[in-house]
């Protein structure tokens, strides 16, 4: 079993790269994001590989984080997803926009993808709603905090800076992305006035 590629950029293809490892060439699918990210022909790579293995086949995916390689999987446990629809979803979606997705149940974000029609996003965000928060990465606490606002566990200084911010024009999930950016400027303790004020900034960006 193949866990990680490292060696240099052989070959990059339409859906696939070549990465040449002590002088043999393992072809690799990759999303789109992935390829794009690649370095040129000759250059260093590391790529987390997952191995599908069948009578007749043995077939690499490359993914260019550990991250996006724990999401190609997890996608692949929804019915109707196969590894061509995941590796749509990751072209389409960073791993941060597909957690959020999942967690705030937007259908249509997901439904972005090529080849996945509004049933299959659909699965996605249900199936995976109790599994997302474990791989959200960077959205991990974007996740946490609208869950704590759902349930109205949020501190004081929390909630009261999301609600000015919703007081000025916001959506609560916008409000929410820029009080959670606030909040890991600003530390924890941080006071609503402090958090409206870097709240604020990030939506200025």
């Amino acid at each position: 079993m193949i866990g990680k590629l490292k060696g240099l950029v052989d070959e990059i293809g339409e859906d696939h790269c070549v990465v040449d490892v002590g002088g043999v060439g393992y072809v690799a699918f990759c999303s789109s994001r992935t390829l794009s990210a690649l370095p040129g022909p000759g250059e260093a790579v590391t790529l987390f590989i997952d191995t599908y293995v069948r009578e007749d086949m043995i077939r690499l995916y490359g993914f260019q984080s550990h991250l996006e390689r724990e999401w190609f999987r997890l996608l692949q446990l929804v019915q109707s997803v196969g590894a061509k629809v995941a590796l749509a979803v990751l072209s389409t979606l960073t791993t941060a926009e597909l957690a959020n997705a999942i967690a705030l149940r937007d259908i249509s974000m997901v439904a972005r993808a090529p080849g996945v029609g509004r049933k299959v996003a659909e699965r996605i965000v249900t199936e995976l709603r109790t599994k997302a928060p474990a791989y959200a990465g960077d959205a991990s606490g974007t996740i946490g905090l609208k869950q704590e606002l759902g349930e109205g566990v949020a501190a004081a200084p929390v909630s009261d800076a999301v609600s000015a911010l919703t007081n000025l024009g916001y959506s609560r999930d916008v409000a929410a992305n820029a009080v959670a950016a606030a909040m890991k400027e600003a530390g924890e303790g941080a006071d609503s006035a402090k958090l409206i004020r870097l709240g604020l900034k990030e939506l200025a960006r």
